[in-house]
């Protein structure tokens, strides 16, 4: 038995002739509708729905010099990309954001030179339109100012170090999420506090520090402060060097909560109690916050609006907008921890 015959793609011939209007009319509709009438504009996208014609994506890109997509770019190892579900959270809120533009999101990871080097030369090659920059280490920059010389419009999340006037940004605000976090645990009756901060070669590593600081005044004492690297493992090391150097501390705020996780197994297995003899303190309200007993009281990051912001800006960016920045408050969330 013959199988018939495959149906033929519309083309944009046959939209132009179910509109009425020239083939020139329906490209100038779908590269952006500049110098189309209104009416013209409506017969061809009811043109294109009757006959189900469908943009070659290829060809759209050749003919406006766009690649129609967008790199989410991760100056992290692949280990911390899966260990650390905020990047997941991330990821996901800009595809769907992007969806909506009809926009496909293309991973790049940049946790080494090789990775960095490979990454800068596809954005720069014009395979991408825009960059969502994710994680920026201050010492894992070498990258931006090729893409910035390329003319690639870039939105950071969080501030990026050394670049904040030429990169835009969609930032929490660390400082005070780390003060009310802080207030927090003093309203509490907790007077000896100390803190695991976060890597200090990023915008809220040092914010978060600065805010811990800030609150306490002249009530910080330099043995109550140690650092991680945003990981689990780091977190529980870090507990363990404040509870040699600091055994009398009776809170301790910790810069994210993945490694708050990791501070409270710490203090478990000197056989401390949480929140009993020492309340804990994370920051993000990331899956890690519920993953596991106590629950932690942390400061909610709204990593989707920072996502969709971030998006937001970017194809703003792309359109030929100014760059822009914006910062996002943070909210306290008690649970058991604190």
């Amino acid at each position: 038995m013959t199988p018939p015959p495959a149906k033929k793609r519309p083309t944009i011939d046959d939209v132009a002739r179910v509109a009425g209007v020239s083939r020139g009319t329906v490209s100038r509709v779908l590269t952006g509708g500049h110098w189309v009438s209104p009416d013209a504009s409506a017969a061809v996208t009811a043109a294109i729905a009757e006959t189900g014609y469908r943009v070659n994506p290829h060809a759209r890109s050749l003919a406006t010099s766009k690649a129609n997509s967008v790199a989410f770019l991760l100056t992290e190892s692949y280990e911390r990309l899966f260990d650390d579900p905020n990047f997941a959270i991330l990821l996901r809120g800009a595809s769907t954001a992007l969806a909506q533009s009809d926009i496909p999101l293309v991973l790049l990871m940049a946790g080494n030179e090789a990775e960095q080097r490979r990454a800068t030369e596809f954005i720069t090659g014009g395979h991408v339109d825009g960059v969502l920059l994710v994680s920026s280490h201050q010492g894992r920059q070498d990258f931006l100012p090729e893409i910035s010389r390329a003319g690639v419009p870039a939105i950071s999340c969080g501030i990026p170090l050394g670049f904040e006037r030429k990169i835009g940004y969609v930032a929490a605000d660390d400082f005070s999420g780390a003060q009310e976090m802080v207030r927090y645990l003093r309203s509490i009756g907790r007077t000896r506090i100390g803190t695991v901060a976060g890597p200090q070669d990023t915008s809220g590593g040092l914010s978060r520090l600065r805010g811990y600081r800030d609150e306490l005044g002249d009530d910080v004492v330099e043995d109550r402060i140690a650092y991680g690297d945003y990981g689990f493992a780091s977190g529980e090391r870090a507990m363990h060097e404040l509870l040699e150097r600091a055994p009398d501390i009776d809170a301790v705020f910790v810069g994210n909560d993945l490694m708050a996780r990791g501070a409270i197994k710490a203090i478990e297995s000197t056989g401390r109690r949480v929140p009993e003899d020492i309340a804990v303190g994370g920051f993000d309200d990331s899956p890690a916050a519920l993953d596991g007993s106590p629950t932690i009281t942390t400061m909610r990051q709204p990593f989707e609006r920072i996502s969709q912001e971030m998006v937001r800006l970017l194809l703003a960016a792309i359109a030929g907008e100014a760059t822009a920045a914006m910062t996002i408050p943070t909210q306290l969330v008690r649970r058991e921890s604190a």
